[in-house]
């Protein structure tokens, strides 16, 4: 079965648009793991827009399931993560003024950044997983930099499937083949949602975890937390 982790910065962006502690992204934490997620995701930015740096302290004692900390590893980055020891380390390389994550990295470009990051968060024993395109390329650029796993970029297939066009799948099964034949561990994540993720996950060999966030607390504004979570943990066995 493949782990959910859900991504909670949208409960910290609503939390900041008002000022306060509501909703709590701790409390929300806590209850989605009572709910059966399986794991927590962050995606600190610089500027702090959603989740907090803060944040990250609060969570750590709170997340019993698996934490997970996204992010582009700059210095303040490496420092944090590196004291707060989660589970797994996704390292994104978006932009201060990206909305949202938009690309994955050039694993051959980066080869001795991210050689040499991952070193450090591995020596410390925390898992490290990149964020990459589904490009066979950059498949076989970041089982050299050491990394444990990767993290399938999924907006092209999500909008692909949203056209009715389920033939873009196919460059996603063709890198989890390739992720497989490495022994590089396979997550993804991007737009992911109650529509598409059953056939991403019945089609892509050996994933384990996705990481959705945005979509997830959409449709729990209608659905309800508790009743999502179960449909997501349902449709990834």
């Amino acid at each position: 079965m493949t782990k959910l982790s859900v991504n909670i910065n949208k409960i910290a962006t609503l939390r900041n648009s008002r000022g306060g502690d509501v909703p709590s992204v701790v409390q929300f934490a806590k209850d989605v793991q009572r709910f059966g997620a399986e794991g927590i995701t962050i995606h600190p930015r610089p500027d702090e827009r959603h989740i907090r740096y803060q944040d990250v302290y609060d969570l750590k004692s709170e997340v019993t399931t698996e934490f997970n900390i996204e992010g582009n590893p700059i210095p303040k980055f490496i420092d944090m993560v590196l004291e707060v020891k989660p589970t797994q380390v996704t390292l994104v390389p978006d932009a201060e003024d990206a909305i949202t994550s938009n690309a994955g990295w050039d694993t051959v470009k980066h080869k001795d950044f991210l050689i040499d990051v991952i070193k450090e968060f591995k020596n410390n024993d925390i898992r490290t997983s990149i964020f990459v395109d589904p490009d066979l390329h950059q498949i076989e650029g970041a089982k050299v930099t050491g990394t444990d796993r990767i993290e399938l970029y999924t907006e092209a297939y999500a909008h692909q499937f949203s056209l009715g066009n389920k033939d873009g799948i196919k460059p996603y099964m063709e890198c989890a083949g390739l992720a497989n034949t490495l022994g590089l561990g396979i997550n993804a994540g991007h737009d992911l949602s109650l529509d598409n993720i059953k056939y991403f996950k019945e089609n892509i060999t050996g994933l384990l975890e996705v990481s959705i966030g945005h979509a997830l607390i959409s449709e729990s504004l209608y659905l309800g937390a508790k009743n999502v979570i179960k449909m997501y943990l349902d449709k990834l066995k």
